[in-house]
């Protein structure tokens, strides 16, 4: 009985390995059925996108011959913000000819002497850590394209921020440069800008004379800004005010504002610079009238970096949340320059497109000028 039962046990178990062996076998072809199946839909939703994004692509409008990113918002605000941010990032990653050929492309004067752009914004004068592409490295080609192969390169004259847009003069040969240079260093050309600032300056139209210094902020991220620095302070004794001894790093600063228009608690100004500090707009309009520029979030606030904080009807206006205000540009243009190079020449450039659709959508509406 015992070895009957035994070998009546191996044969029961050997047909159930083999059907072990069997069901592991289904099993298998099984999860390789359903991991082709995935892989065949991962492969399909690929092919989707892709066509999606090319669909995208091919519609996108272009701006200074640069397609932008076809993965763009679908709310028009933050559509445009992207946009302005993906347009700065491609300038620093555009060949060389191909930047030449979007400042060709903004020329909006020239002469024997002189030639005047409508500077992007984004677009650093000058190279440094980081900055791949400039318009000081691109003037040799421009020049070619301006004129011809054996053309001599272009100069820089003067500069603007990068996040500045407008009027810049290059000139054609270095005494040319020189001359101009001369004329800015000796305040003899009428510089205009145009802002889009956050409030409403008080009064109207005025002068603001401060003198400026940079100083070291110390904070949880120190960092450097450039800052007031008054002759005067307001005595804790009396109230009156008395004359404080200068600090001898602090430069003399005067701007000339006027408002132009003013709405969803926000204000067009004209602005003259009549010294060059460096930030010099944007700090008297910050700290000196307590309207920072719009899309100014290094000097909206002193002790910290961070966004700036706008108003719930600009807000409302922009179509934007306060948590995206972060991607707000600079609202500074570079609108006129006087500049008396034999004859006196009026260089104007039209704020860029950016700038424009928030004078509307802000309902600061102006007379032409």
């Amino acid at each position: 009985m015992a070895a009957a039962s035994g070998g009546g046990t191996q044969r029961w178990w050997r047909p159930a390995a083999g059907l072990g062996r069997a069901v592991r076998g289904i099993c298998s072809s099984r999860r390789a059925e359903a991991e082709a199946i995935r892989a065949q839909e991962l492969a399909e939703r690929l092919r989707a996108r892709r066509k999606e994004e090319k669909e995208r692509e091919s519609s996108a409008s272009p701006a200074d011959g640069i397609l932008f990113s076809p993965q763009i918002p679908e709310d028009p605000a933050r559509r445009r913000l992207r946009e302005l941010a993906l347009l700065s990032k491609r300038l620093q990653q555009v060949h060389p000819n191909v930047l030449a050929k979007v400042l060709k492309q903004g020329t909006v004067f020239q002469n024997e002497e002189i030639v005047v752009i409508n500077k992007p914004y984004g677009l650093p004068v000058h190279g440094g850590p980081g900055v791949k592409n400039c318009i000081a490295d691109v003037l040799p080609i421009l020049a070619k394209m301006l004129e011809n192969m054996k053309a001599e390169p272009l100069h820089l004259c003067h500069r603007l921020d990068k996040e500045t847009t407008g009027v810049m003069v290059l000139a054609r040969n270095k005494e040319t440069a020189d001359r101009i240079r001369l004329l800015f260093k000796t305040r003899q050309v009428e510089k205009t800008y145009w802002a889009i600032i956050v409030g409403d300056p008080d009064p109207t139209e005025g002068v603001v004379e401060i003198p400026m210094v940079e100083k070291e902020v110390r904070s949880h991220q120190s960092h450097y800004k450039m800052t007031l620095a008054p002759n005067y302070r307001l005595s804790p004794e009396d109230g009156k005010m008395v004359k404080v001894r200068k600090n001898r790093d602090a430069e003399s600063a005067v701007t000339r504002y006027r408002r132009l228009a003013s709405a969803s608690a926000c204000s067009l100004l004209e602005l003259q610079p009549i010294t060059g500090v460096k930030h010099q707009l944007r700090v008297h309009l910050a700290y000196g009238l307590g309207c920072p520029i719009l899309g100014d979030h290094k000097y909206s606030h002193w002790s910290k970096l961070a966004p700036q904080k706008l108003p719930e009807i600009t807000l409302k206006r922009l179509k934007l949340q306060q948590s995206k205000a972060r991607h707000l540009p600079l609202h500074l243009h570079a609108y006129r320059l006087l500049l008396p190079l034999g004859e006196q020449l009026s260089l104007v450039c039209k704020p860029p497109l950016f700038f424009q659709k928030t004078l509307r959508k802000l309902e600061l509406d102006i007379a032409n000028d």
